[in-house]
């Protein structure tokens, strides 16, 4: 029997989840069986309803065996060396470098920006594993291997919560640079369907099964004889979707072969910009609304001295 007391990480989520991220060897499949079986308790009491809504201080018994929980202990602290844009007690802005990959893939990459944050949080003394039941310091958007700029991390699960909610109601805007081939209308506002496939995803014109639209604002900064500076702000966040939309439109990325560009050496996409444009309620976050966070980017910088 192990006896935990939920803290203010824990609070706020369903018992059942909880339990999925605490138990992490065990089947789902078993774990409903267990709550029915009257293997947990809270607060004295057998609780079978895995929707029960945890509360801080909540105290819980857990009759399971030990294969069934995570060994804290494999954390390590290792590279931490990260580029932070802003930090505050709840959330960390991160200048991912391009080539470094955010979470871990299926080609078994270690250093993993998520581990450096993790890491660079633990030599602070803001994070540590083993007073954690179910949460650790995590991002809340992605950006490919290739891409550069600013990602949000979370350093608690309110923060967590809040900031996933509002990527989803649009109320935080991610603006992005880069460089496509050819010209385009000085601005302009692109929508389409976008459908994932197993390595690359693609866009077409009008609605296919399993597709979603998609939107696109862009405005144009600056040309050379072949190619545009381009500032682009999402309306949705799909994968690869500036990636593909662009290269749909007959102006891959600079660099980007995987969507159709003629040059090699890597695609010049950046998210630069980050504006924080809350429109309703955000508990704790509520200082955060109207900041605008910026950083600079190298080939923008250069792009009138390159031969593109």
């Amino acid at each position: 029997m192990r006896e935990i007391t939920i803290n203010q990480n824990d609070a706020g989520q369903r018992l059942d989840k909880f339990l999925t991220k605490y138990l992490v060897n065990m089947p789902q499949s078993m774990l409903y069986k267990s709550l029915r079986k009257n293997c947990v308790r809270v607060n004295g009491k057998h609780i079978k309803d895995g929707k029960y809504m945890l509360q801080n201080g909540d105290v819980l018994k857990l009759f399971f065996k030990d294969e069934f929980y995570e060994n804290k202990s494999s954390f390590k602290a290792g590279n931490s060396d990260i580029d932070v844009v802003y930090e505050d007690e709840n959330i960390i802005l991160i200048n991912k470098e391009s080539g470094v990959v955010v979470h871990s893939d299926d080609k078994g990459t270690k250093d993993t920006l998520l581990e450096r944050m993790q890491s660079y949080l633990y030599k602070k003394g803001e994070y540590n594993p083993e007073n954690e039941h179910s949460f650790s310091p995590s991002f809340c958007n992605r950006l490919d291997r290739n891409t550069s700029g600013i990602i949000i991390g979370a350093k608690n699960a309110a923060a967590l919560r809040i900031i996933n909610e509002k990527i989803r109601s649009r109320e935080i805007k991610k603006i992005y640079l880069c460089i496509v081939e050819g010209h385009l209308k000085k601005s302009g506002h692109l929508t389409a369907y976008l459908t994932r496939g197993d390595k690359k995803v693609t866009v077409s014109d009008y609605h296919e099964e399993n597709s979603k639209k998609i939107g696109t604002k862009y405005n144009v900064i600056a040309e050379k004889k072949d190619t545009s500076l381009v500032e682009v702000e999402l309306e949705t966040g799909r994968t690869h979707q500036i990636r593909a939309q662009f290269s749909h439109i007959g102006n891959p990325l600079y660099g980007d072969t995987k969507y159709g560009s003629r040059h090699s050496g890597g695609m010049k996409l950046a998210s630069y910009k980050l504006v924080f444009d809350f429109k309703t309620d955000a508990g704790i976050l509520n200082y955060l609304n109207h900041k605008e966070f910026q950083i600079s980017v190298d080939f923008a910088k250069t792009f009138a001295q390159q031969k593109l």
